[in-house]
């Protein structure tokens, strides 16, 4: 079943705010006990996320153990998100879209090629988002790169266990907020796939705003 909770935060109270553009990354830090807000603005805009601690980035956001502890597919309020050290680095405080998808993975190079055609081998993909991101940076590379988070993303389990790709279930202004519960790095691709409907074929902005 899903179902939406509303936040009491207010944008205008936030302590930091940046728009991502249309297909591009952003890597920045949170810290224990901050409030991250990430916003659709446009609406059925897939935003793919990892998580980091910031005090020690090989440990990192597991999806299987996340999975495993919640025993639920989909991730909404009340959601904890575990590390790979079994630790929990945030949990979802807050979501007016009412569930985002945790298995459909980044789109790379390769995906593209073996889901679409040879020709979008070259097409712009998370997987290179997130790589430019921590090569600019410099606490991360490519190693670091593990299963994400797709918020706002729409990937249904079929009967017989497949995935599929569908139109989003966000809308412009919904959101999902995440409290900190350490020093995290969050590293963003605001996804800027083209080949099925996770963007409505149109990527378009997102946005983040964290509260103290």
């Amino acid at each position: 079943m899903q179902t939406t909770t509303s936040s009491p935060r207010h944008a205008e109270t936030a302590a930091f705010r940046h728009v991502i553009p249309a297909g591009e990354p952003y890597l920045f830090d949170v810290k224990a006990g901050q409030t991250l807000r990430l916003l659709d603005l446009e609406g059925n805009q897939a935003v793919d996320t990892l998580f980091y601690s910031a005090a020690n980035p090989r440990e990192r956001y597991d999806a299987q153990r996340t999975l495993r502890r919640q025993g639920k597919v989909y991730l909404t309020t009340g959601s904890v998100l575990y590390s790979n050290l079994g630790n929990p680095l945030l949990t979802i405080v807050a979501d007016t879209c009412g569930r985002h998808d945790t298995l459909g993975g980044a789109c790379a190079q390769e995906s593209n090629t073996v889901r679409y055609a040879l020709g979008k081998r070259y097409m712009h993909s998370c997987r290179d988002n997130f790589l430019c991101a921590c090569l600019h940076d410099g606490r991360l590379g490519k190693r670091d790169i593990a299963a994400n988070i797709n918020f706002f993303m729409n990937v249904p389990v079929t009967p017989e266990g497949g995935l599929t790709f569908e139109d989003g279930l966000s809308a412009p202004g919904k959101y999902v907020e995440l409290l900190a519960a350490m020093d995290v790095v969050v590293l963003i691709s605001n996804c800027p796939q083209l080949n099925n409907p996770c963007n409505g074929w149109n990527p378009t902005p997102a946005e983040v705003l964290v509260w103290n």
